[in-house]
Parts: C-alpha cells; structure tokens; sequence
C-alpha cells in the first residue's frame, strides 16, 4: 500500500503529462501546425481492387468503356434476388488489368489520378470530352498493439493518416507509448518500418503520417503493462502451482483415510 501511495503522488506531481498528444504545441509562437513536406499519394499494387467509370454528355457513348452491372448469386439458392453493384477490376500480378474496349492497362505503380488521366486520353480518341473517375475500394490497415479497439480499418480515402486509423480505433489505451507507435510497410517487395512519437507535432513532417494500403500499426505497450502482464502471469502460475499441490495432498489424504479403515 505504501509503494502504491508512493507511486501515485509521483504520477500527480510530475509536470509532463504522458498521455498527452503533442506536446510541443504551447511552446510554438504560432498557432499554424507544420504542413506535411511532400505529397504521399496512393500507388496501385499488384492485387489491389479498382472502381473505373467512364461517362460523358452521351451516356451511348462511353457505356463499351464500363463493366455491367453485377447481380450476384447467393451460395445455394440461385434464385434469390441481390442489389445489384458495379463490378471492380482486380490488378494481376504484372500489375495490369483487362478494360472492355480499351484492353490491357499497366496501372502498378500509378496513382489514381494518373491512372485516370491516361485512360481519359485513350478513350478520348473515340468519345468527345470523356470524364474517367478511379476509386481504390480494398484500402486498408490493420492496427494493433495498445489501442482500445484492434482492427483492420477501411476506408475509401486517398489521403488517410495515422490519426485516422487510431480515431477509428476508439484512440490508444492509457498503456500505449506515445512515442513508440511503428509503421510497417511493404513497398517493391520489402518490408520497411518507422517509429512515430504522438507527442511531437514533428509527426506531421514524417512520410508515415499518410498511410498506404495494407500498412500495419503496432503501439507499444508502456513498463506499466508489461509490469502488470509479469505479476498477472506470476499470479497465475503461482495458483496453478497451489492448486496442483493442494489436489495432491487431498488425494493423499483420501488415500490415507481409505487405507487406514
């Protein structure tokens, strides 16, 4: 109970406030926060899943450019009607995809609006003034580690950071370490990381504050719960061991008793 105590009006008098997200603001002579150097756009990846629409002013005219409209079939009974959808291209391994009319497209390593540009000047060649829209629809992260809800999170953003994926992880835990929460990212083949710190606007600056599609998030854990993660697991051994000596002992003593009758 002392430790406790002791501990606790430690955690009171300290200045820094470890749950606190950057922390650095109030010493900033301005109000503006850092604009990110550089800009981090999606690039197709082999396997990824792409939503292309081609319109224009004659709807007769670019209608060849799109896929049908999909209805599709419920697993054992045919019958039952579904809300139809528009079907998506799926990049192959080469990185290509297979376009009515158009044919074969390399899209790996493009952006969305690159992509987009070069099938509008394609189709341009047949249709008047065509407008080409193209959404990546399997964008997603999977978070991990000291955040409240653990997930894999969606969404249907270009441009969507670390902040997004802890907000929509109900945020980290009273147990996360602020300065250690890890990017894993695989890029041409390899497998990279970075160490962002939650508390430093510095965050901002760093290429892994905009995440990529199938990026993962790890928090670390602080000493606090590794410390309770010991003692649970020493507790919980220490029990076993207990009980296993206390079953024996029974056991013997029913032995004995039987015995002796």
């Amino acid at each position: 109970m002392l430790i406790a105590a002791t501990s606790l009006l430690s955690c009171t008098s300290t200045k820094d406030n470890t749950l606190a997200y950057f922390k650095d603001l109030e010493a900033k002579m301005s109000g503006e926060l850092p604009n990110p150097q550089g800009d981090y756009p999606i690039r197709i990846e082999a396997d990824d899943e792409l939503v292309i629409t081609v319109t224009s002013a004659v709807p007769e005219a670019t209608s060849a450019y799109n896929l049908p409209m999909d209805n599709p079939a419920v697993r054992g009974n045919l019958r039952q009607v579904t809300q139809p959808r528009t079907q998506t291209y799926i990049v192959d391994n080469q990185g290509y995809i297979m376009m009515p009319v158009l044919g074969r497209i390399l899209v790996k390593g493009k952006t969305l609006e690159e992509i987009s540009s070069e099938i509008t000047a394609m189709v341009s060649q047949n249709v008047k003034d065509p407008h080409v829209r193209v959404d990546i629809v399997n964008f997603s992260v999977d978070v991990m580690g000291e955040v409240r809800n653990p997930q894999r999170v969606y969404s249907g953003h270009q441009h969507f950071t670390i902040l997004d994926a802890i907000s929509q992880c109900s945020d980290l835990t009273e147990f996360a370490k602020r300065d250690h929460i890890y990017v894993i990212r695989t890029e041409n083949g390899k497998r990279t990381f970075n160490r962002l710190d939650l508390g430093s606007s510095d965050i901002f600056n760093s290429p892994y504050f905009y995440l990529k599609q199938n990026d993962v998030i790890y928090v670390e854990p602080n000493k606090i719960r590794i410390d309770n993660s010991k003692y649970n697991q020493n507790n919980a051994f220490k029990l076993s061991v207990i009980s296993t000596i206390v079953s024996s002992v029974s056991v013997i003593a029913s032995l004995v008793i039987a015995l002796t009758r």
